[in-house]
């Protein structure tokens, strides 16, 4: 056998530290108060060329050997990680994924089990300078896992016969138990707590195939949470024009096994909806003819996206291999009759594309193969759940690297855009699926964040990732890039200026691989990317406020300069736990630099993640003890406090230790401190 590339047509188209810090249940990576220095919101802030990323803090090119060495290592020490890190006597770690820095820096993602049952939402992340070593941690759950029991009282059927029901409650076709209900520990939402997990397999009411994950409290029968695994985008085919393949000759055969990738290969579902299909091979090496009508030319499409998301991850990112290990995935095109979607799958490790309406369109196109294997990377690293707002920032990294790698082709045939499924139609007008930069332009997506932004489709509710992201790259305004025009609007009204998104997709991919994990909100993928470019940049860099500000003008978090975007400002990240109907709690910032008194338009900005804010009292405490109330009870049904307010300090020195103080005053709602900020106008 052997490889070659060739032309051919396809369609048009120590003694250790351990910091504790957990993400999105959770979240903080940055200690302490930062001085974030003097900033406006003015163009300028942040020039694209301000800084280059710091070279320690850039991944190195791992070989899958020199990633299992790691890995090996890691869980060679994973009995003493586990005792630095606090775990309980019952609780262990299983290795899942391993990067390290230039400067040594290695971060080592684990997985956790409870007395031999799985923890869901118990997934960490331990930096050091070996494997293993925790000088940090990152944790998708505050919460100690200790549940009351780990003894059922539901019976494992009833928990069957509920996830059953959800499908159906779905409009899922041929709904049957794919795995049966096991036990685990389900630490995801609150205390932990022993539960069920069922999985459901069929099809969706779309033809999708179905891996719906049910999971029951095993001891009250109630059903706690619920998720698709198979995770899917829409487009048509892109014409690509004429483009190289790496393709395999065995004898006088060639066929569609990429060896300098992986092995990975393309195949033929004709239609079928289960199986590998066939692998495409012919007697030449020419595969398809730009026409839709022939199979061959869908495959040479879905070859093609491939080996780019394969190149792009491993020469931007260092990456080799959705898991890093070096082993390619698999594409099967021709899915189902008129199936207008595309998917990819854990199951079977793959991308899978249908032929769209009339079987005339095959759904690969450069950013739809892109975004479909990056759901693959997401899942092999944070594994963000696909459902509320870790499910948005799941979809929305597939956009966004759908994006990069479609910018990294470089091909004429499809440029660069932060516009997703652009050549598809799928509306009948010629309009994009979904817009980066205006997210709502598609008349479903959000351009910011609100608290109910949870409950709608993660399809949806990833517009403001996907905003951030555009803002982030390029800047807010009316602007033209690659022939497209863009015109990004911001929720404070306030102008962002874009490092560029080869900096910004630098920052996502370190804040996926080493910062998010399962349970990562919004208010978490501020923090994580933050703390991201700290590393790369500093946290006094340009790149730091713009991405705090990018962020503020999603409605997450507050500007660099504060709400009038300018003046210095003071922040804190690190989480405080707030006990329920508890004493209350304080978080400190230091405020250093300042002459005389504080100014009268102080400007506090709170975060505060809690299942109900309406039972919190909030206030400001000057250094020498005066109370400001930020916020008193308010009853209603809102959950988190994401607000700022204006208070008049002027009678307060400026330097000195500020606390915001926070008390629960009543019961059965939990919550944290998740950051706050002082700044002086």
């Amino acid at each position: 056998m052997r490889s070659r590339t060739s032309h051919r047509r396809t369609p048009r188209t120590a003694q250790r530290r351990v910091a504790a810090v957990a993400l999105a249940g959770v979240a903080a990576l940055i200690a302490t108060a930062v001085q974030s220095g003097a900033a406006t919101a003015a163009p300028g802030t942040a020039p694209r060329t301000a800084s280059a990323a710091a070279p320690g803090s850039e991944p190195v090119k791992l070989t899958p050997a020199q990633r299992a060495a790691l890995m090996r290592q890691a869980d060679s020490v994973k009995a003493e990680t586990a005792k630095d890190l606090g775990l309980d006597a019952k609780e262990k770690l299983v290795v899942r994924d391993v990067l390290k820095d230039r400067d040594g820096t290695v971060h080592v993602r684990y997985e956790r089990t409870y007395d031999g049952l799985p923890v869901l939402g118990g997934d960490l992340i331990v930096q050091g300078d070996s494997a293993g070593e925790a000088d940090r941690v990152v944790k998708a759950t505050r919460a100690a896992v200790k549940p009351a029991t780990t003894a059922a009282k539901v019976p494992a059927a009833k928990a069957e016969a509920q996830a059953l029901s959800a499908a159906k409650a779905e409009k899922a076709e041929g709904a049957d138990v794919d795995r049966a209900p096991r036990k685990v520990i389900w630490a995801a939402d609150g205390k932990p707590v022993v539960a069920y997990e069922t999985v459901v397999g069929g099809l969706q009411h779309d033809g999708t195939p179905q891996e719906l994950h049910v999971v029951t409290d095993a001891t009250t029968g109630e059903k706690l949470y619920e998720w698709q695994a198979v995770q899917n985008g829409t487009g048509h085919t892109v014409y690509s024009g004429t483009v190289d393949l790496t393709t395999t000759q065995s004898g006088s055969t060639y066929n569609l096994t990429d060896g300098a990738r992986g092995g990975h290969k393309t195949y033929n579902l004709n239609r079928g909806t289960s199986g590998t299909g066939t692998l495409f091979s012919g007697s030449d090496d020419v595969w398809g003819n730009g026409s839709p009508s022939n199979a061959e030319s869908a495959g040479a499409d879905a070859h093609y996206g491939a080996a780019l998301t394969w190149d792009y991850y491993k020469n931007v990112h260092g990456r080799t291999g959705i898991r890093g290990d070096g082993v390619g995935a698999y594409s099967r095109v021709h899915y189902g009759n008129n199936y207008v979607n595309a998917f990819w799958s854990d199951s079977c490790f793959c991308m899978t594309y249908g032929d769209g309406s009339g079987n005339a369109n095959p759904l690969t196109s450069i950013d739809v193969a892109a975004h479909e294997m990056s759901h693959g990377l997401t899942s092999a690293t944070a594994g963000l759940v696909y459902s509320g707002e870790s499910g948005g920032l799941n979809e929305a990294t597939s956009d966004i690297f759908g994006s990069t790698v479609e910018f990294y082709a470089n091909n004429s045939s499809d440029v660069g855009d932060y516009l997703i499924g652009e050549e598809i139609d799928i509306n009948g007008n010629g309009t994009p699926l979904r817009y980066m930069d205006k997210p709502s332009k598609d008349g479903r997506s959000k351009d910011s964040w609100y608290s109910g932004i949870g409950s709608i489709d993660v399809h949806y509710s990833s517009g403001v990732a996907n905003h951030f992201f555009y803002l982030l790259s390029e800047g807010s305004g009316t602007k033209t890039i690659n022939g497209v025009t863009y015109d990004s609007p911001t929720s404070d009204g306030l102008p962002v200026t874009g490092i560029g998104r080869v900096k910004a997709e630098k920052i996502w991919f370190r804040a996926l691989t080493t910062k998010f994990t399962s349970t990562t909100n919004y208010a978490a993928a501020r923090t994580g990317t933050l703390a991201a470019t700290g590393e790369l940049y500093g946290t006094d860099s340009a790149e730091y406020k713009a991405v705090q500000d990018a962020w503020a003008a999603v409605n997450v978090g507050t500007r660099s300069g504060g709400p009038g975007g300018g003046g210095t400002t003071f922040e804190s990240t690190t989480d405080v736990a707030i006990p329920d109907a508890g004493a209350a709690v304080t978080s400190a910032i230091t405020v250093t630099g300042r002459t005389g008194n504080a100014p009268a338009n102080l400007q506090v900005a709170v975060d505060i993640v809690h299942t109900w804010s309406g039972d919190l009292v909030v206030d400001l405490v000057a250094p020498d003890g005066t109370s400001y109330r930020l916020r008193n009870r308010t009853g209603g049904s809102a959950d988190n406090i994401n607000e700022t307010y204006t208070v008049n300090a002027s009678s307060e020195t400026a330097n000195g230790t500020w606390r915001l103080r926070v008390q629960d005053t009543a019961r059965y709602d939990t919550g944290y401190i998740n950051g706050w900020s002082l700044t002086f106008p």
